[in-house]
């Protein structure tokens, strides 16, 4: 997990215990409905396996998982790596990277350079890495998928007991001890589903998206150094080229790394 993960999350929590309490006295115990969480948690839970298939949801874990803390190898490394393989294969040949191959952690990375050291027509390993693109870029918009719903319908069923709970409250109007519980019910839910929604649903389906972003571009960068490893190409050439997928602060660093 990032700082800014374990930062962000431990403010927002704090922010909002300290709201509480200050607000109540220190008495937090009217903040709890258990029939208010039920509803939104359950409702939630229950609308969005409507919404998706039984494997997709049960991966929930693990999609939480990838986006607190999946960390992507930073670009620059990706590049330098390139820049390695391609300084190896001009000087000793490409059947040489075959040493490399175990070393590389990236299985995409792994497989498309074993394509290449097995003679591969250009055009099909292309090809085989764009597919393998267009896979993890489906699999990461179904992840995402199932926290984007879970964060759009908990609050959904805030709505939903707001309303059941003014019911409840204009039913009983003429008995003012029930008026409080019924009022508790209309505002609890909504707390529940926005709590739900904006500090756990809706942050880690950002999060995702940020590293799946991260994700796509190394993708790019080693589809980029793929070819250019099959093409021959001279390492500074290839490393010129590859640069151009980082900010231009990336790529000043990078040459005064160099």
């Amino acid at each position: 997990m990032d700082f800014a993960t374990l930062i962000g999350f431990i403010a927002g929590v704090a922010i909002f215990l300290w709201a509480m309490i200050s607000g109540s006295g220190g008495d937090v115990g009217g903040f709890w409905d258990t029939p208010s969480f039920v509803m939104v948690i359950g409702g939630g839970i229950a609308t969005t396996l409507l919404s998706v298939k039984m494997n997709r949801f049960l991966g929930l874990m693990g999609i939480c998982k990838n986006a607190l803390f999946n960390k992507n190898r930073p670009a620059d490394e990706m590049i330098k790596q390139f820049v390695k393989l391609a300084d190896i294969s001009r000087r000793e040949g490409v059947l040489a990277l075959q040493n490399q191959v175990a070393g590389i952690e990236s299985k995409f990375v792994a497989n498309a350079l074993q394509l290449v050291i097995d003679g591969t027509d250009p055009e099909i390993v292309k090809q085989t890495m764009e597919y393998e693109i267009m896979a993890i870029d489906a699999r990461h918009a179904e992840g995402k998928q199932v926290l984007d719903l879970l964060g759009k319908y908990a609050p959904a069923y805030g709505m939903i007991g707001t309303l059941i709970g003014l019911v409840i409250m204009l039913q009983n109007m003429d008995d003012p001890k029930k008026i409080g519980p019924g009022m508790a019910v209309a505002l609890l839910t909504t707390m529940y589903g926005a709590v739900m929604a904006n500090m756990v649903c809706l942050p880690l389906a950002d999060k995702l998206n940020n590293t799946h972003s991260s994700e796509m571009l190394n993708l790019t960068i080693a589809q980029a150094g793929i070819a250019g490893l099959q093409a021959g190409e001279n390492p500074r050439m290839l490393e010129s080229k590859l640069m151009v997928f980082l900010s231009p602060g990336a790529r000043a660093a990078g040459v005064k790394a160099a």
